[in-house]
């Protein structure tokens, strides 16, 4: 006999296992979500890294889907404690010589941004504006792309998958672009489109910031990542954790149950079906219809299946699997006794107050290189990172007048350096970029700094569950012409399904949860809340 049974069985308390919780039990499913932690969230983890009364993002920084994520409203997530700010300074650049920053702000503030890419070009300026614009108009049908499981899992009505898709085509030949093209790496369109350094260091950040490959990934990588998600940053108030807590109350006011400190160590089966799971503990849940996983795919099937027991083309699938090296992140934390103060703020004080800032690169060249750098498995020679003083905005998250700072350095996957290795680049890394943030702003002195913190991706690994430090799970690094493309959120055992980050793509969208729904719901005959009427996704 089980020790307990429920309808449908989730593996991780991450977003995306919340978001699938809150929308089954909603349907009327009886609903577990077992968690490994004692806590919620996944890679939206807020922690007192430094020393107490600073908290600081230990991965997840900013909410760039809020406005298009369907948990987001149809839970009301502000309900349950969410609240977000969108800061008017977006996106900036600043430089070691004092020249003026390149500032990019939100959409509404339009003038400004075309302001500050045309102190180094007026072309650039009027092109950036020009495909934002279009981009932006088709901001629903690029939504509606990410938040739509492939036509191979579940049919969209009337038609909506040939409409997205023929939306998505005519933006690209809106602007400019040639379907050939689509074939082009994001670094190669952006030096086609941008002359100016400045904005292409910016763009080529932008771009790894969501994942794209910027040598590699294909010409849509530009218009999502470079384009698309630039300037559309929103800042969780109290961090990010408060929106995973939003999150999980939402679930559990839906009627799931969440189990903390539950780690999952085997997927039940019988005659082909996924049945439940066992816990460390020796416990046995019963899932009487289906079995959910927010676990990345070599871990819900090596480790929790085992090899022995998968079929031929999912043994094919995972040893096609790769982690990394894009979507691999460490994270700088600093308690400041005084924010950042740039040389380039003479020119614009916007950039002292810019919600994600880049420091480190003078030029595109230096950008390319420390990416290729960390994507080549080697630690970056030039300590460069993206940056936040969330405090700025939020003074819950830091000491009164005093200041909680948190930062991507792009690095290369665990293993490709020892343990002990790591532990190097956790004493020494912060120091120099800290050694090198002073060239860019004069008051980031040692004496400014009451305590800092490194996460590698080691770490990332170890604590959130992220294998190689890869926040998006890996991906496919071959796909065989003949390998079926089904089999993303349903899996081909009868009653396993995958809900995690590589099923939905990585970053705060809740989209692996909210597509694993709609393919559930497809099967099991449940509710179907984006059939409403003006509704596209």
């Amino acid at each position: 006999m089980p020790d307990a049974s429920y309808d449908a069985v989730i593996i991780g308390a991450g977003h995306n296992g919340l978001c699938l919780g809150a929308y089954l039990a909603r349907a009327g499913l009886k609903v577990g979500i077992f968690e490994r932690r004692h806590d919620e969230g996944g890679g939206a983890h807020t922690d007192e890294a430094t020393v107490p009364g600073f908290w600081h993002n230990l991965h997840a920084q900013y909410m760039e889907f809020i406005e298009m994520m369907p948990f987001y409203r149809d839970f009301d997530l502000p309900s349950f404690g969410a609240r977000v700010i969108k800061p008017d300074a977006q996106v900036g650049i600043t430089f070691a010589d004092g020249r003026p920053p390149l500032v990019i702000y939100r959409p509404e503030l339009a003038d400004r941004t075309h302001a500050s890419i045309a102190y180094y070009s007026r072309r650039d300026a009027d092109a950036f504006a020009a495909i934002r614009g279009k981009v932006l108009a088709a901001n629903d049908y690029i939504s509606a792309l990410l938040y739509s499981p492939p036509a191979s899992e579940v049919k969209l009505d009337g038609g909506r998958s040939e409409a997205i898709m023929g939306r998505l085509l005519q933006l690209w030949l809106d602007l400019g672009f040639q379907p050939q093209e689509m074939n082009k790496c994001p670094k190669v369109l952006i030096d086609e489109v941008f002359e100016s350094s400045e904005l292409r260091a910016t763009m080529y950040r932008q771009c790894v910031e969501w994942g794209a490959n910027l040598h590699t990934a294909d010409g849509f990588g530009f218009v999502m990542c470079v384009i698309w998600l630039c300037a559309n940053h929103y800042m969780s108030i109290g961090g990010t954790h408060t929106l995973a807590h939003s999150m999980a109350a939402a679930a559990l006011a839906a009627g799931a149950d969440l189990r903390y400190n539950s780690p999952v160590v085997e997927i039940l089966n019988s005659g082909g079906r996924a049945t439940g799971v066992r816990l460390k503990d020796g416990r046995t849940i019963e899932a009487r219809k289906l079995v959910a996983s927010n676990a990345d795919p070599k871990t819900t099937f090596v480790d929790l299946i085992g090899w022995d027991k998968l079929s031929e083309f999912r043994k094919e699938r995972m040893s096609n699997w790769r982690f990394g090296p894009e979507h691999v992140l460490g994270t700088p934390s600093f308690a400041l006794r005084a924010a950042p103060d740039y040389k380039s703020a003479r020119h614009n004080p916007d950039i002292n107050k810019c919600f994600y800032t880049i420091v480190g690169f003078e030029d595109a060249q230096q950008v390319s290189d420390y990416i290729l750098q960390a994507y080549g498995g080697q630690i970056p020679d030039l300590p460069g990172a993206g940056t936040w003083v969330n405090s700025l905005w939020d003074p819950s998250q830091a000491p009164k007048g005093m200041h909680s700072m948190n930062g991507w350095f792009f690095f290369p996957k665990a293993s490709c350096l020892s343990p002990e290795e790591w532990d190097g680049i956790r004493r020494d890394y912060n120091g120099k970029f800290l050694k090198l943030w002073g060239t860019y702003a004069p008051n980031m002195t040692r004496d400014n700094v009451i305590a800092d913190k490194l996460y590698v991706s080691l770490d990332m690994e170890r604590r959130m569950a992220m294998p190689e430090g890869d926040f998006s799970h890996g991906r496919l690094s071959i796909m065989n012409p003949g390998m079926p493309r089904a089999h993303i959120y349903r899996s081909e055992m009868e009653g396993l399904y995958m809900c995690g980050a590589s099923a939905g793509g990585g970053g705060i969208s809740a989209a692996g949860g909210y597509n694993a729904y709609k393919v559930i719901a497809n099967d099991y005959g449940l509710a179907r809340p984006w059939q409403k009427e003006n509704r596209l996704y």
